[in-house]
């Protein structure tokens, strides 16, 4: 074979390559040509490269994510082991991964949005597109039962910004349901679905749903040990620049002002007000971080080095809180204002 020739058949099979597969073909593949678990996940694999989609909505690579929809339509739960990728998918099975698998790769939603499923605290809740998909590092302090911040286990603690109420419902499952935990959301929509999840645990007598504008609706002089707020915190540009598969979610979920921090700063200002003596606020500010700190430099910030990853989790007290209260008030004044 001539260099020319190689040359030519080495182009035709980038050519193939550089095909992206239709919804038609991915299908039927599928339905007719893939028999077991690893088979439909290997092949899901490939076409989540071939159209290069994000993942990060509860899983970190394609395989997991291939994994977790094979897995959501058998009605497993996570992990997979090996018996499982051995296993054959019946038709009906392999019908249902299929059309999953196209909503997720052409129109680029999240796979929890289509399996109405994702893991929290090692739990499982129902989410779907009225909240933002549960993903939060606040996960390893309640697994800790927030060691070494508190001295003992709260009594009463505050949700703020609850969406499907995944950390509410997580922190008085950690309790064996000995605290009560207020869970606070400004959408009617996200409260719908945070009383699936309550309602699906049995929790109604310790987690309670409510209706607020951040405090605006908490009566004056309620006290909390722990406050647990994961607001917006997502930036302009952040916000304007994001994968597709983030435009799925509730934009009140997510964008929270030019540098992330509007909903940051109104909590800062009034959280002091809301704790007992001893008492600690917990906030996640994810990519805001850098900001939060050039905005309030003199403020003592305890960011936790969280060891399964994640970044901008931090941590005040109560004494913090009220010592800085004219700094953060002053803030949130200007937001107000800004509106």
């Amino acid at each position: 074979m001539s260099k020319l020739q190689n040359n030519q058949e080495i182009a035709i099979i980038h050519s193939l390559l550089d095909e992206l597969p239709s919804a038609e073909q991915i299908t039927s593949s599928i339905n007719n040509e893939l028999t077991t678990v690893q088979d439909v996940v290997r092949y899901l694999v490939s076409c989540f490269a071939s159209y290069s989609i994000y993942v990060g909505h509860g899983t970190a690579n394609y395989w997991d994510e291939a994994i977790e929809i094979v897995q959501a339509v058998m009605h497993l739960q996570p992990p997979c082991d090996e018996s499982t990728l051995n296993s054959k998918l019946t038709k009906s099975e392999r019908e249902l991964i299929g059309k999953i698998a196209c909503q997720r790769i052409l129109n680029r939603i999240p796979t929890p949005y289509l399996t109405h499923r994702a893991f929290f605290c090692g739990k499982e809740f129902y989410v779907d597109d009225r909240v933002i998909i549960p993903r939060s590092p606040i996960a390893e302090l309640i697994e800790s039962g927030f060691d070494p911040y508190v001295d003992s286990q709260p009594q009463r603690v505050l949700d703020m910004c609850t969406g499907s109420a995944c950390i509410a419902i997580a922190i008085a499952l950690h309790f064996d349901r000995d605290v009560e935990v207020d869970a606070v959301d400004i959408s009617d929509e996200a409260l719908e679905v945070a009383n699936i999840n309550i309602e699906g645990y049995g929790l109604e007598d310790c987690v309670f749903p409510i209706k607020s504008d951040l405090f605006e609706n908490l009566p004056e002089g309620d006290k909390y040990d722990v406050i647990v707020a994961n607001p917006p915190y997502v930036d302009s540009y952040d916000l304007a620049t994001m994968p597709d598969e983030f435009r799925c979610e509730p934009d009140l979920a997510l964008g929270s002002g030019d540098d992330g921090l509007d909903c940051a700063k109104k909590i800062l200002a009034k959280a002091g007000d809301y704790l007992n003596d001893d008492g600690i606020l917990i906030m996640e500010v994810g990519n805001s971080e850098e900001q939060l700190v050039d905005l309030f430099p003199t403020v003592p910030f305890h960011f936790v080095d969280l060891k399964r990853g994640g970044t901008g989790v931090f941590i005040l007290g109560v004494e913090q809180l009220r010592a800085y209260h004219d700094v953060f008030e002053k803030a949130a004044l200007e937001v107000c204002d800004a509106r």
